[in-house]
């Protein structure tokens, strides 16, 4: 293990660190604005939208977007009150209860995704080298996200 960072390094921490807060600031800004929810929650809910069955157990919910079980189900209660996320007793244990999108959240995470997938193409768009290799960004940043 390295005694000190070189400068690399913590260049490479800051770059992610401003390359998240920009994805983050403007992403969440519109999604808020458009649909009442944040980057965060979109991911949230698009993780469930994804799962097998539509179905996903907080811990599993936890994996998929980097975040704690209880930071999940702290993140879902207000979606639940607001009928996008419903809880359903799991058919084979029923201690465990499944998050599920309601219609409605189904509704409103494909809406989102339209919406983020727009600001992706405007972010991208003052970015030649990024788009220059955009899987390869893509594919270093999921083998990163894996760590």
């Amino acid at each position: 293990m390295a005694e000190t960072a070189t400068n690399d390094d913590l260049q490479l921490v800051h770059a992610l660190a401003s390359a998240w807060a920009a994805v983050e600031r403007r992403t969440s800004g519109r999604l808020g604005a458009l649909h009442g929810i944040s980057l965060g929650e979109f991911r949230l809910l698009h993780a469930l939208a994804e799962a097998p069955q539509g179905r996903a157990s907080r811990v599993e919910l936890a994996r998929a977007v980097g975040l704690t079980a209880s930071a999940v189900t702290r993140a879902l209660r207000p979606l639940e009150r607001l009928g996008i996320v419903t809880s359903v007793k799991n058919d084979r244990d029923a201690r465990l209860a499944l998050a599920t999108l309601t219609p409605a959240g189904a509704e409103l995470v494909a809406n989102a995704a339209l919406v983020v997938g727009e600001l992706v193409t405007d972010l991208l768009a003052g970015t030649p080298l990024v788009m220059a290799d955009r899987a390869g960004l893509i594919a270093m940043l999921v083998e990163l996200g894996r760590q």
